[in-house]
């Protein structure tokens, strides 16, 4: 009997104390981010959020940049998510012409960010957060199996030894493929970029849906070449993955700008302005200090092991939201 009553005693206090956990959850008040960042940072950014918010229940959930903006797109207010964070500014720009962004006009200082991170279509919905280059990242290891040389210029790749070696992200799903797609664009015209990738195409094993889909491939020898991000490349590398390259083409690396921005009709909620505030804040200048160097601050020099250096960038002057309509109702993989 005595064991019984213990074994209750037990049990209550347990019951008691899953009750008083899931209150305390419940009490919290949720805040989603959306993001196609990276997972490293994104890692890294739930540790500062939970730590900053205790209060606050933070979820941060992932997908792809084309994805983000055509779920918010159809959503609209009534959408889980509250901020989008690291987003390609061609998606901001469609996301704030369909009328689904909060104006956040005059809450933050634009003045400190560099004068290439804004584009004025943006000003009054979004701040930047990243800017972020592409490199063809090689697998030294992968290559030299296969009895290949490193690549010193875009047409080697259309070599048929390269079958099934190459990944690049999709231009359609991925602004990270997009930006490459369109630096070559500028570089060359645009009958001939698509020339190009009609002749790459066989030699690509996969178009990913992720710009982060390469750089995994050429680490994991999935492949030889990724069309990639720098950035990620470098942290691929400083994680310990010797085998990995960064190499530039002389057409200069391409790159994309990215940005926070609050659905529309969730600004006014104080936990949702709050984490807004601290991205903007705080969380850019940790982001590019730890992961993306290339900055978009003004007055501000970060210093990355095994960062490239002095990196020629791409010609992407009127990369904008009509400019990338038109030139992906040509893309046809």
């Amino acid at each position: 009997m005595k064991k019984l009553k213990n074994r209750i005693i037990v049990l209550c206090v347990l019951f008691l104390l899953s009750f008083v956990v899931l209150s305390c959850s419940k009490s919290k008040e949720k805040v989603v981010i959306y993001t196609s960042t990276e997972d490293f940072n994104i890692k890294h950014l739930q540790e500062c959020l939970s730590r900053e918010f205790s209060d606050y229940n933070i979820v941060i959930e992932y997908m792809s940049t084309s994805n983000i903006a055509a779920k918010i797109i159809e959503e609209g207010g009534s959408s889980d998510c509250d901020i989008v964070y690291d987003e390609d500014y061609g998606y901001l720009e469609k996301m704030a012409q369909k009328g689904v962004l909060d104006s956040i006009k005059g809450d933050y200082d634009l003045s400190k960010y560099l004068d290439d991170t804004l584009v004025d279509s943006l000003r009054d919905y979004s701040v930047p957060t990243i800017k972020t280059g592409g490199g063809i990242i090689i697998n030294r290891s992968v290559l030299s199996s296969r009895g290949l040389k490193v690549p010193t210029s875009y047409s080697d790749l259309l070599a048929p030894e390269y079958k099934g070696l190459i990944s690049m992200p999709s231009p359609k799903s991925s602004s990270t493929g997009y930006m490459f797609y369109y630096s070559l664009i500028k570089a060359w015209g645009e009958e001939r970029a698509l020339d190009y990738f009609e002749k790459l195409t066989p030699n690509i094993l996969s178009y990913t849906t992720s710009g982060s889909g390469p750089v995994n491939s050429v680490v994991n020898r999935e492949v030889a070449v990724g069309f990639g991000m720098t950035s990620q490349a470098v942290t691929k590398i400083n994680e310990g993955n010797d085998e990995i390259s960064i190499i530039f083409f002389k057409e200069g690396s391409p790159f994309s700008v990215y940005g926070n921005a609050i659905v529309k009709g969730k600004k006014d909620r104080k936990a949702v302005k709050d984490v807004m505030d601290y991205l903007e804040a705080y969380y850019t200048d940790e982001s590019n200090s730890l992961y993306y160097p290339e900055t978009v601050l003004k007055d501000k020099k970060y210093l990355i092991d095994n960062f490239p250096d002095n990196i020629k960038y791409a010609d992407m002057t009127g990369n904008n939201l009509d400019t990338k309509e038109k030139h992906l109702s040509k893309w046809m993989y």
